[in-house]
């Protein structure tokens, strides 16, 4: 299948309301620049390396999303650039991020990263540090930050039932703090199970592997 072709099943398959953040990591620039051509402007790195040295060389209107987790030590290289950062997984990140977005005059987009799996490898916090660290948001500290949403990951498993309890917490979550201040973003699903993910409230999903092909 071509790239062309994976990428318009994919849209075939998302409602109007639902963002594609297209997942390059490992895939290299020519390759990104061809799903670029398609239309496509949001694309999702995980290392912020191989993040630099590809808006390098892409066009300056793509809009990068960091999905991985970020060092504190790292936040520095991007804060002048980068459009949303998905995986924000503690305070002291945030409190950086604040930072580094205050040396650039600019605010930063950030998603707090929920961590919903029940698997032990995934980053994020839990559902009280999430309140907490949004109640501080809402009381003034952050000041460059803007708190778009949420993020969260399933547990990658067949059991169709788990997952939608997983992506059940982090939509109950999203629903609870928007009633506080309105959140734009929901962003759950990847390429295996974002249809499940929109059913259950994502509008946005990250998808890699069904658009370049499985990584090697």
């Amino acid at each position: 299948m071509s790239l062309e072709t994976n990428y318009q099943n994919i849209l075939s398959q998302l409602p109007e309301n639902v963002k594609l953040v297209t997942v390059s990591k490992t895939n290299p620039a020519d390759k990104i620049k061809e799903v670029y051509d398609l239309g496509q402007r949001a694309f999702g790195e995980n290392k912020v390396q191989e993040l630099l040295e590809k808006q390098a060389v892409l066009p300056n209107d793509i809009e990068w999303h960091l999905i991985g987790h970020l060092q504190t030590n790292k936040v520095k290289f991007v804060a002048g650039f980068i459009a949303m950062i998905e995986s924000v997984d503690s305070k002291k990140l945030l409190k950086e991020i604040d930072k580094e977005a205050a040396k650039n005059s600019r605010k930063v987009n950030v998603l707090l990263q929920v961590k919903i799996a029940k698997e032990d490898t995934k980053f994020g916090l839990t559902v009280d540090e999430a309140k907490d660290i949004f109640n501080n948001y809402l009381e003034g500290n952050y000041p460059n930050i803007e708190i778009k949403g949420l993020m969260g990951m399933a547990s990658f498993v067949d059991d169709e039932t788990q997952i939608r309890e997983e992506f059940g917490i982090l939509k109950q979550l999203f629903d609870d703090l928007s009633a506080l201040k309105p959140l734009e973003t929901l962003s759950m699903g990847m390429s295996g199970d974002f249809p499940l993910a929109i059913e259950c409230g994502s509008n946005s999903v990250r998808v890699g592997s069904a658009i370049f092909g499985e990584r090697n």
